[in-house]
């Protein structure tokens, strides 16, 4: 079987338009959550705040005020994340109770990747002090994405046997890692040639952010012809009404019998902790390497660069790594690796682009595995006809959703100053979600929730 052909189980039409939507996605996830926009939300902030763009030499240190509240500019988009994040945790539940009861789920998931692709295409015009449109545009985007993100890792589920879910994943996420790696280089050309452009560095950025929305949009349609609907299968009675009010029982009959599935619950809190450590170093990277670290635009595109061509190959070699150890040892050991990682970052000297590119490479190798396997080991521990529910609560801390990591960080920027002592502040939340993983009984889990027993777990 080839490195990248479709696992036994799977459907080939199916698998490319799984897999596509990990590269559709990728490319705002890169471009927009990862590396232009969280600095460049802080540099139209320090503008409408200060009157002009902080320097690590010169940092404005003015607040701005958002219903009263003194906010860091430096702080803003990690805000706006957390909100976001807050805001999903009544939202997404929703989503995937509807999901679960809806014969058009790829159409659901689909609507919701277009309404976010809109968003990011509407970066294009946040300029000057227009904070405000910056920070409504993300939190939007983020909200559609993690929406889009419930219904599209359920569906893993309903196209890939259990044997075959870890293959699957994989090589989902280095597909998107691929596709995010594309696009970001095609900006970083534009960012780094700007003036031969006739383009200032600002409208290059906000350029790269209109190519984001549009691949995004773009590529959607290919889950959208790909995928199949689905009857749902529902463990639940809900009685009659509306879809919605259905879905709301749905929801609460799963919270209710919640206790039902212990050894689903205690990964799924474990993910959470990890998760958030895990997307907080994604969100703040390039903030960081610029405003603490002092290094350039095309310096930050070309380290993740790096890290998402590493990162495509990462991800596949975790998933052989799962063929012969398991999902949960070879997560567990990632999470060892994400420590060093945070520890390293703290230590980084400003300005040498040797270390900072080494730290990228070592993120790069762990990023895309413990992601997929953690999506692949979850849909193990899933009641039957309940994946998208359960999938929205996992969900509250998946990529660019994360808020209570986000929320630190920003915390300890606004009391300390300084982003050294609030990267490593984020190694608490790898050593939480080592533990807590380490208690899980993956069989268990799987025979609790009425599952198949995949050959290795």
């Amino acid at each position: 079987m080839g490195i990248l052909s479709a696992p036994a189980s799977v459907d080939k039409r199916e698998y490319w338009g799984f897999n596509l939507y990990d590269w559709a996605n990728s490319g705002y996830v890169t471009t927009v959550a990862t590396v232009l926009f969280a600095p460049y939300l802080t540099s139209v902030a320090e503008t409408a705040a200060c009157g002009r763009v902080g320097t690590t030499e010169d940092p404005c240190h003015t607040n701005l005020q958002v219903l009263g509240l003194g906010i860091s500019p430096g702080s803003l988009a990690f805000y706006v994340v957390t909100v976001a994040t807050l805001m999903s945790a009544l939202f997404l539940p929703i989503v995937g109770a509807i999901a679960d009861r809806s014969p058009r789920k790829k159409v659901l998931m689909c609507a919701f990747a277009w309404t976010g692709a809109l968003a990011a295409c509407s970066m294009v015009f946040v300029g000057g002090g227009r904070w405000e449109l910056g920070a409504f545009l993300l939190f939007v985007g983020n909200l559609c994405l993690g929406s889009s993100m419930v219904i599209y890792d359920s569906i893993l589920v309903d196209i890939a046997a259990p044997d075959d879910r870890d293959d699957l994943s994989s090589r989902a996420w280095a597909f998107g890692y691929l596709g995010g790696f594309i696009l970001l280089a095609i900006n970083l050309g534009v960012v780094t040639a700007h003036d031969a452009l006739g383009l200032s560095q600002g409208a290059a950025v906000r350029l790269s952010l209109l190519t984001a929305g549009l691949w995004w949009g773009l590529f959607t349609f290919v889950p959208f012809v790909r995928l199949k609907n689905r009857p749902p299968v529902s463990v639940v009675a809900t009685g009659s009404g509306s879809l919605v009010r259905q879905s709301f029982g749905q929801l609460f009959a799963t919270l209710k019998h919640v206790r039902t599935y212990p050894m689903t619950l205690l990964f799924l809190v474990a993910y959470l902790f990890f998760n958030d450590g895990i997307q907080t170093v994604i969100a703040v990277s390039s903030t960081y390497g610029e405003k603490q670290l002092g290094f350039e635009t095309q310096v930050l595109i070309m380290t993740i660069l790096l890290v998402q061509f590493i990162a495509f190959f990462g991800a596949l070699g975790f998933g052989r790594f799962a063929r012969r150890f398991g999902a949960q040892r070879t997560i567990m050991g990632g999470l060892v690796v994400w420590m060093v990682i945070v520890i390293a970052g703290f230590l980084l000297p400003a300005r040498q682009i040797v270390p900072f590119l080494a730290m990228g490479a070592a993120i790069g190798i762990v990023l895309g595995g413990t992601q997929a396997l953690s999506r692949s080991a979850f849909s193990q521990l899933i009641p039957k006809g309940r994946e998208a529910e359960y999938f929205s609560l996992y969900q509250a801390g998946e990529r660019g959703t994360s808020w209570l990591g986000t929320l630190v960080f920003g915390l300890v920027h606004q009391i300390t100053g300084s982003y050294r002592p609030a990267i490593v502040a984020l190694g608490i939340f790898f050593v939480i979600g080592l533990v807590l993983l380490s208690r899980v009984d993956m069989r268990r889990g799987i025979a609790e929730a009425g599952n198949a027993q995949p050959t290795v777990i």
